[in-house]
């Protein structure tokens, strides 16, 4: 296991002191500000409802929710996560409102085994309807295929959210894991359908030779020619 502590911002090595007291003079008592600053500050490691949590936990104090969080951190080892790829189970296109899948084939590259109620969300994204997906509590090296349900929007347009694992209490783990989807119109879809068979169905023509335009054809050449041969006795030359 590994700590999801990250290397990246202001959280490598510990909070930005002077981004900290920024935020704590801000005198807001707006519960999703504070929330979502409290995301800021450590650089998205944790979702909507564990920093609802600490900032519950502490009345709603900004530096007082980032304390116990650190608190916390030095005794938590986080499940290790890797991606191994792609499972290709969807269409380059899909149409409005239509349900679908999208899986991708991870595994347990840490030396413990993940806790029980491990779940699969939605980090970030706009797909409202994307619901919370349990996963299995693998062994260290083992292996499974996660597979959540989404519904494509109804505007046409190039969609992606980002899937990340989480631990029972909430916090993120392992590699993010990124959906990307492309809505058209139906007869945009249909298009592509007829297009793809007409090249399939023209794939198994086979290929022609071009035939040489100076060559005269089987039924252009006379007998005459047929047996006239520039080696014959009546070629041979003085």
């Amino acid at each position: 296991m590994d700590t999801d502590n990250g290397s990246d911002g202001p959280y490598n090595g510990g909070i930005d002191q002077a981004l900290l007291q920024q935020f704590s003079c801000m005198g807001t008592s707006d519960k999703e500000e504070l929330i979502n600053e409290l995301q800021k500050l450590l650089c998205g490691k944790i979702n909507h409802s564990t920093a609802s949590f600490f900032l519950d936990m502490n009345n709603w104090n900004l530096q007082g929710a980032i304390c116990s969080y650190l608190d916390t951190q030095t005794t938590t080892r986080f499940p290790s996560m890797t991606l191994v790829d792609f499972v290709a189970n969807e269409t380059d296109s899909v149409e409005p409102n239509v349900i679908f899948q999208k899986s991708w084939h991870i595994t347990n590259n840490g030396s413990d085994p993940w806790p029980a109620g491990c779940y699969a969300e939605m980090a970030t994204g706009s797909n409202e309807t994307a619901k919370r997906t349990a996963v299995p509590s693998l062994q260290p090296g083992e292996k499974t295929i996660l597979t959540v349900t989404m519904e494509s929007p109804a505007t046409p347009g190039v969609y992606q959210s980002k899937w990340r694992l989480c631990t029972p209490n909430g916090s993120y783990f392992g590699d993010d894991l990124w959906s990307f989807m492309y809505v058209t119109d139906k007869c945009t879809v249909s298009l592509t359908e007829q297009l793809s068979q007409l090249s399939e169905l023209g794939a198994t023509q086979p290929m022609m030779s071009p035939q040489n335009p100076f060559m005269p054809s089987r039924s252009q050449v006379g007998p005459s020619q047929e047996n006239f041969s520039p080696d014959g006795p009546d070629s041979a030359m003085c």
